[in-house]
């Protein structure tokens, strides 16, 4: 396919190919028999798939969810609540699901995909399949504050989980505008709460590094309780941004997925 890293790679560059406020398409591919929608984790942007949507196409459509109060989004009011934030992307992803559409999310992206993956079923849209990465299943709960700590302990978070160019967080005047978005989503994925409804029936797979402090295995494995249909698991080596490492194994898996069922 001619990957070349880094596919997944978040940048603070002004986004250039929008579709909509929350959905940006970085490489169209008008001809592609099926699209897959990407969500970030905590404290990312679209961007960070500008690189696998270059990946994909023409063989597949990627769109990419830009949350309000990022990149060229930054004067736009956060959402911290994971069900709103959901009720709002399901608004603008149904009248964009003119083919099949699978749902790709990283962390709180997954948690998040999920949700949206349930209101896109309700209203007879539903998705092809669901990818998530690197989040334990909706129906693991674990007490986490990250979201309350004060803002030199929560920069060591970060660092402690990887994902993130040091350089950007020794630098105090960015981090300054970083902090305030991360500490939103934090305190939405942190406060969301799990209501038991119908499972999905399209095909989950889960995909997570071994060494995931945030995504243990069996964590994980529990996503194959939220659908009657397929569900696979796949595990590599490495943390909670294990697909950075990984990201030309990454992209090939869900390209194959996605387009041997279309």
């Amino acid at each position: 396919m001619g990957l070349t890293l880094p596919v997944f790679a978040g940048t603070f560059e002004r986004v250039k190919n929008t579709t909509t406020d929350w959905i940006r398409r970085f490489h169209p591919a008008p001809e592609a028999p099926a699209q897959l929608v990407c969500l970030p984790h905590a404290g990312g942007s679209a961007s960070f798939f500008y690189g696998v949507a270059e990946a994909m196409a023409p063989r597949l459509d990627v769109l990419a969810v830009q949350y309000p109060g990022r990149q060229d989004r930054r004067n736009d009011p956060m959402l911290d609540d994971i069900g709103e934030l959901a009720d709002r992307i399901a608004d603008e992803l149904t009248p964009l699901t003119d083919r099949p559409t699978a749902l790709f999310g990283h962390s709180m992206g997954a948690t998040l995909a999920f949700e949206v993956a349930n209101r896109l079923v309700r209203r007879d849209r539903p998705p092809l399949c669901l990818f998530v990465s690197g989040r334990r299943a909706p129906s693991r709960h674990r007490p986490e504050t990250r979201h309350l700590l004060p803002a030199a302990q929560l920069v060591g978070e970060i660092k402690a989980v990887g994902g993130t160019d040091a350089r950007l967080l020794d630098d105090e005047d960015l981090m300054d505008v970083v902090l305030p978005v991360l500490r939103n989503d934090y305190r939405a994925i942190e406060t969301y709460e799990y209501v038991p409804t119908a499972k999905l029936s399209c095909p989950i797979f889960a995909l997570v590094g071994d060494a995931d402090p945030m995504a243990d295995i069996g964590d994980t494995e529990a996503w194959g309780e939220h659908t009657t249909g397929l569900f696979e698991m796949r595990t590599f080596p490495g943390g909670h941004f294990y697909l950075t490492a990984h990201a030309a194994t990454v992209t090939s898996l869900l390209l194959e997925r996605v387009t041997a069922m279309v």
